[in-house]
């Protein structure tokens, strides 16, 4: 079971209007049965952070075409896209 995760997620370049306007949130994701990927960050971004038209940031399982998305400064796509797991050492993204 994988433990409660501490993470910071950013928003820029009007992506951040689909989230009432806040760029930064801090936010502590639950316990669940497997890691946490960034596939269930999205979905769990769409259910708890995303205020209004979802069309805008999420298709699919994966953000829009367009919508830059990076880790610890890294383009996700380098990183495996959406499958890619946080560290267990240091439990955090960023």
């Amino acid at each position: 079971m994988a433990s409660p995760l501490c993470v910071k997620v950013e928003f820029g370049g009007g992506a951040e209007l689909l989230f009432d306007g806040v760029k930064k949130h801090q936010v502590t994701l639950p316990e669940q049965e497997g890691p946490w990927d960034i596939r269930n960050l999205l979905v769990w971004i769409k259910k708890n952070l995303l205020k209004e038209r979802p069309e805008l940031f999420i298709q699919g399982e994966s953000v829009r075409p367009g919508i830059l998305v990076l880790i610890n400064d890294a383009d996700w796509e380098l990183l495996n896209s959406h499958l890619y797991l946080s560290l267990p050492c240091s439990n955090t993204w960023q």
